[in-house]
This record gives structure tokens, sequence and C-alpha cells, in this order.
């Protein structure tokens, strides 16, 4: 993990740069495909699901929550992802669906730059690196 500052114009940036994203989102599908079967249950993508830190409060401490209210989210955000309900996410859904949330954090950031801590090998890492690579090759 490391602090990286970003703001919605990386996002957005990343997004639109088809090749770089479809590459990093089909990475990322096929790490959560553990069955390698070209489609994610629900099991296979719980742990991405739970990587969103949905539930992480102020400076990174986590709220013990009810059990049964923390499978209520993650089953409604697979559903965000199994656009035909058949209960299984395919790699279309994926992207889809990826793309639509990180626009949409893209949004909520707006133009101001803001430090955050992001894994190592997430999206929005990648934006950024993405970024980084553009503006020292320019």
């Amino acid at each position: 993990m490391s602090v990286e500052i970003l703001d919605g114009a990386t996002i957005v940036g990343f997004v639109e740069d088809e090749e770089a994203f479809n590459v990093s989102v089909s990475d990322l599908f096929a790490q959560l495909d553990t069955d390698k079967d070209g489609l994610l249950s629900y099991a296979e993508m719980l742990k991405e699901l739970r990587r969103l830190r949905v539930f992480e409060t102020h400076f990174g401490v986590d709220v013990k929550r009810d059990p049964d209210e923390l499978a209520h989210v993650y089953e409604s955000l697979f559903i965000q992802f199994d656009h035909d309900l058949n209960g299984r996410v395919d790699l279309q859904e994926f992207k889809d669906e990826t793309k639509q949330m990180m626009l949409a954090m893209a949004n909520g950031l707006g133009s101001l730059p803001v430090q955050m801590a992001l894994e190592e090998n997430s999206l929005l890492m990648k934006a950024v690196q993405r970024e980084c690579y553009l503006n020292v090759a320019a």
C-alpha cells in the first residue's frame, strides 16, 4: 500500500484509455476467476468486494458489523455486477460495472487532488501509474 495523489481526471483518463483499462480489468478478472471457467461466482468476487472497503470508517479503523448486514451489502454489490441476474458475472458485465463504479468515483473526487492510500495492484493505483507514465513521457 502506498499513499498517492489523484483526482477525478486521473480516473477518467484511465477509463477512457480503452487499452490500459481493458487490460487492467481483464487481468483483475482473470485473478478473481479461480476456477478459470470465464465467469465469476459470488464466492470468487467476495474477496474483491471486501477490498472495496465499504464499511471502512475514519482513518482506516473498521467497525464491527452485523454479519447479516455484511452479507446483504456484499450480495447487493454482486448483483450490481450480475446484469443478467444469472448468478455469475462474465467479463463484459465486470468491465461495464467496473467502468461505471470508477466513473462514479471520479465524479465524487472532482478536480481537487486528494491523497489516498492505494493497494499496489488496485485499479486506482494503475490509473495513477498510467498518469505518471504519461507525464514522464511528455
